[in-house]
C-alpha cells in the first residue's frame, strides 16, 4: 500500500467529504470502510454483478472498479442517499411493494440503476429497463419482480 495521498473534495448524499486518500484506493472501500455507508455492496469486485453501483453526478458507476480520486469535484449518491425527508424513493417504494428485494445484496445497485434510466427517461418500456438493468446480476429471483418495480415506479414519475 502506497504511503503518498492524494486530497479529494466531494459531495456524498448532498453532504460535503474532504479526505486524503492513497491514489489506488478504489470508491468503494471508501464508502464503506472508511465513511460507513455500508448499503453499497461488494460483491464479486470484478465489475460484473452491479452489487456496489453508486451514481456519479447522475450516472450509474461501479464502485470496485472506480478510483475514489475519480469522485473529486463530483458528487456521489449511495442507497443511503436518495431517501427525501425520512420517505422512500418513489424506486425504494416500488420495490418493497412488488416484492423485488429478495435477500437485499443487490437491491441497492437495482435501485440507483432505475432511478437513473428514469431521471433519463421517465417512461421507459419493458425492453428498455431490461436493457439498463442488465449490467446488474441478482441471484434470487428470475428478474420479473424487479422489472416490474421500475414499471411501477416509472408509473408515479413526476
Amino acid at each position: 500500500m502506497s504511503t503518498r495521498t492524494v486530497p479529494i473534495r466531494f459531495q456524498l448524499n448532498g453532504l460535503p467529504v474532504e479526505r486524503s486518500i492513497p491514489p489506488e484506493r478504489i470508491l468503494l472501500d471508501l464508502i464503506r470502510d472508511e465513511l460507513r455507508l455500508t448499503g453499497t455492496k461488494r460483491g464479486c469486485d470484478l465489475g460484473t454483478c452491479g452489487c456496489c453501483t453508486v451514481l456519479l453526478d447522475g450516472t450509474p458507476v461501479l464502485s470496485c472498479l472506480t478510483l475514489a480520486a475519480r469522485a473529486d469535484g463530483r458528487s456521489v449518491t449511495t442507497i443511503e442517499g436518495i431517501m427525501t425527508g425520512g420517505r422512500l424513493h418513489p424506486v425504494q417504494a416500488a420495490f418493497v411493494e412488488c416484492g423485488a428485494t429478495q435477500c437485499g445484496f443487490c437491491t441497492p445497485g437495482f435501485v440507483l440503476t432505475a432511478v437513473a434510466l428514469l431521471r433519463e427517461n421517465p417512461h421507459p418500456d419493458r425492453a428498455t429497463i431490461v436493457r439498463a438493468i442488465s449490467g446488474n446480476l441478482c441471484r434470487c429471483t428470475g428478474y420479473t419482480k424487479i422489472v416490474r418495480a421500475i414499471e411501477r415506479a416509472s408509473e408515479v414519475a413526476p
